[in-house]
């Protein structure tokens, strides 16, 4: 089974996130919108398929994650991979939430950081 398929986002850890956002549009060009900025790229050379990669600046008092970053990455058939990884005795730290950009669920990696899973929506 495929595991990990990608990088689905960048976060970390902003005092002032806005100003972040906007300084990286403003002194490097990012294309932002009010959750950071999308990288779009095709899911493979010979597809149509549109993948993305978020970029997210994030409050430095926020709880989401607990360090200054967390990566999401990209998986496929997230409900089977958390089975295979809850065997495996990998650390699953919330349930699988269901949104409209997919699936996701949060693991903690062998250094016990908190990293992020995500099936999109197809």
């Amino acid at each position: 089974m495929k595991k990990v398929i990608g990088i689905g986002g960048i976060f970390f850890k902003s005092k002032d996130p806005k100003a972040a956002t906007e300084w990286y549009h403003k002194h490097l060009g990012l294309k932002t919108n009010p959750y950071g900025a999308t990288f779009e790229w095709f899911e493979s050379p010979d597809s149509n398929a549109i993948a993305e990669t978020q970029w997210t600046p994030f409050s430095a008092d926020s709880k989401y994650f607990d360090k200054e970053f967390m990566i999401n990455y990209r998986v496929e058939k997230l409900d089977e991979l958390v089975d295979e990884l809850q065997k495996e005795g990998v650390t699953i730290v919330d349930e699988i939430e269901v949104t409209e950009y997919g699936k996701f669920v949060h693991i903690l990696d062998g250094d016990g950081n908190k990293v992020q899973l995500w099936e999109p929506t197809e």
